[in-house]
């Protein structure tokens, strides 16, 4: 069985990171804090961003269309509401996989633990607003 996928609604969804990064990593918002705990000094020059713009949009393409297919899953398991289905997925897939492993990553890393909760707290915020664009903009079934 393969899931059905809305891949305008993945295509929306990997847009959206953008959208979140920006704010949540905007200097007024988190972005002082979080260059202060990286040691990220700001080059100034635009070009530098373009690896990791390219990167981000990539990397969220691909959880994107990995939680639309599981969303498509779970909803095939469970049956119910497709929107509810997907937040569910969303925050599960959010604990097991993003959360958990940068737990473990920053606790080896040594990296702040303020450092880690904005970060694990993003990706929260990041792979539920994913799950509400495919929640609410379910494939069409055959």
């Amino acid at each position: 069985m393969l899931p059905h996928i809305n891949y305008l609604a993945v295509i929306a969804a990997t847009l959206s990171t953008m959208v979140v990064g920006s704010i949540w990593y905007t200097p007024k918002v988190f972005g002082n804090y979080w260059m202060k705990a990286t040691g990220v000094k700001p080059s100034g020059k635009a070009s530098d961003a373009v690896v990791p713009i390219v990167v981000t949009v990539l990397v969220s393409f691909v959880t994107a269309w990995v939680l639309a297919g599981a969303v498509y899953l779970s909803q095939y398991f469970y049956h119910g509401s497709f929107l509810l289905n997907a937040l569910a997925t969303g925050a599960i897939l959010w604990a097991g996989f993003t959360a958990a492993r940068f737990v473990t990553h920053d606790a080896f890393d040594r990296r702040p633990s303020g450092l880690t909760i904005l970060n694990i707290s993003h990706e929260l915020v990041t792979v539920l607003i994913m799950a509400l664009i495919i929640g609410v903009w379910p494939p069409v079934l055959p």
